[in-house]
């Protein structure tokens, strides 16, 4: 089984790998009963939001780690897939900038991708 830290690496590193926007890691354990992590990441149009998407889940496959809940894929301007400790927003540039998630989570600590193992 895969620790919290190494997920929300595996996750940011599968989403680097397609060329994502600005990931960010953002701690909200403290915050929010919801989640551990939210990993936020843009890109620049829908099929490279949903190619992120794709990637992610097909990378966690590989470790029998399925996304307790889905949405937003069909539309592909935010898509979310929840893995329980970790939520993945997955953003079409606009969307982000429009929404500002980092912002209703100002308070939480932002993890350094480098430093999660």
């Amino acid at each position: 089984m895969i620790n919290e830290d190494k997920l929300v690496q595996i996750i940011a590193d599968a989403c680097l790998e397609e060329k994502a926007l600005d990931v960010v890691i953002l701690e909200v354990a403290d915050l929010t009963v919801i989640a551990d992590y939210f990993v936020i990441a843009a890109g620049r149009n829908i099929i490279q939001v949903k190619s992120i998407a794709d990637t992610v889940e097909k990378t966690l496959k590989q470790y029998n780690i399925l996304p307790t809940r889905e949405d937003g894929y069909q539309e592909g301007t935010w898509v979310v897939l929840d893995y329980s400790s970790t939520i993945l927003h997955i953003f079409r540039e606009e969307e982000r900038n429009f929404y500002g998630l980092e912002n209703l989570w100002g308070e939480a600590k932002r993890a350094a991708l480098q430093n999660i193992k």
